[in-house]
């Protein structure tokens, strides 16, 4: 497993979220829907307590806790930009 951040979303968070750098940011699975795809992914500014996966970014520290990374298990979250903000894009 593995956890990934584009540029182009550090600095959207940096510039459009106003998070700064330094900060922690959790990557979480959540539930949105029962459709196909009933999973996605929530983000939150929190202090790690368990995590699986890291990576930093422009200054930002991103993690998934381990009771999360059973969604990327066996590949990779990239988080990017598109034209809507924030992508997750799971591979």
């Amino acid at each position: 497993m593995e956890l990934r951040i584009s540029k182009a979303a550090a600095a959207c968070f940096l510039e459009e979220w106003e998070y700064r750098r330094g900060d922690k940011v959790r990557v979480y699975v959540r539930y949105i829907s029962g459709g196909s795809e009933p999973y996605g992914f929530g983000i939150m500014l929190d202090d790690p307590v368990d995590p699986a996966a890291e990576a930093d970014a422009d200054g930002l520290h991103f993690y998934m806790e381990s009771k999360d990374v059973w969604f990327i298990e066996h590949g990779t979250l990239t988080i990017d930009r598109d034209e809507g903000g924030i992508a997750f894009k799971v591979g």
